[in-house]
């Protein structure tokens, strides 16, 4: 059986990780350099690191930490935001970057994914969600979570999948920063609807939302920022925790 993964997320502006409630209202949380040292070390799986700068000044300095990153982590991480392009992934990925993250420029232009995907491989292609439940409907939203589409969560799942994605990060708007557990409904359909591992995020508030999230939610991995950031949860005691209540994660 595949362990379950926890995966530190870490918004990334200017050089400086920085975590919000709901994609407003940012708060410094220190130099990604060194909280990616302190993640590795207290037992996280992977990290992911969005870049919201979205300036070329920003990408300059998301350069930068990713060669920072690759030399002094040794857990495999992701970036994300911004990226629309095969040479924005080949440079990400010469950098020292596992796996890239694709939102907006995906749902913009499809075709993209099929493009990664055969260039570079599935196994290094995250494609983003970011879905709000609207009337019932899931429905998927751009640019952090403020442009409504008509495209909804499952069929456009169902479509990356078929394009060559290798995996899903789903963040449910609802419940993003509420801190009130993660969108379990939504996530036990998405699994159903694909074959590919699915990244939970939004809502992570307790260790109980962690356990829920892998049962209920049949998450293959889950996401989460303030609550390691802000050292409301530990790495080591959630994974404790989880193998106690029989989820299967690397100690």
């Amino acid at each position: 059986m595949l362990t379950k993964r926890i995966i530190p997320c870490l918004d990334i502006k200017n050089g400086r990780t920085v975590k919000g409630v709901n994609f407003v209202n940012l708060r410094d949380a220190g130099d990604p350099v060194e909280l990616a040292k302190q993640y590795a070390v207290k037992g996280a799986d992977e990290l992911v690191f969005l870049d919201i700068s979205a300036t070329l000044e920003g990408r300059k300095t998301m350069i930068e930490m990713v060669l920072k990153v690759a030399e002094q982590v040794n857990i495999p991480f992701t970036v994300g935001g911004g990226i629309s392009s095969v040479e924005d992934v080949d440079l990400l990925l010469k950098s020292g970057a596992d796996k890239i993250s694709v939102n907006s420029s995906a749902v913009k232009r499809p075709e993209l994914v099929n493009e990664l995907s055969s260039k570079f491989g599935s196994q290094c292609v995250v494609v983003a969600i970011d879905a709000k439940q609207v009337n019932g409907q899931w429905k998927v939203h751009l640019a952090g979570g403020s442009i409504p589409t008509e495209l909804d969560l499952f069929d456009w799942a169902k479509e990356v999948e078929t394009r060559g994605a290798g995996e899903i990060l789903f963040t449910s708007m609802n419940n993003d920063g509420t801190k009130n557990g993660f969108a379990n409904q939504a996530l036990a359909k998405l699994s159903e609807t694909v074959n590919i591992p699915i990244i939970a995020s939004g809502g992570a508030g307790t260790i109980q939302h962690f356990t829920d999230t892998f049962k209920e939610g049949k998450a293959d991995a889950a996401l989460a920022a303030s609550v390691f950031h802000f050292g409301e949860i530990e790495i080591k005691n959630l994974k404790e925790e989880l193998k106690q209540k029989g989820v299967s994660v690397r100690l």
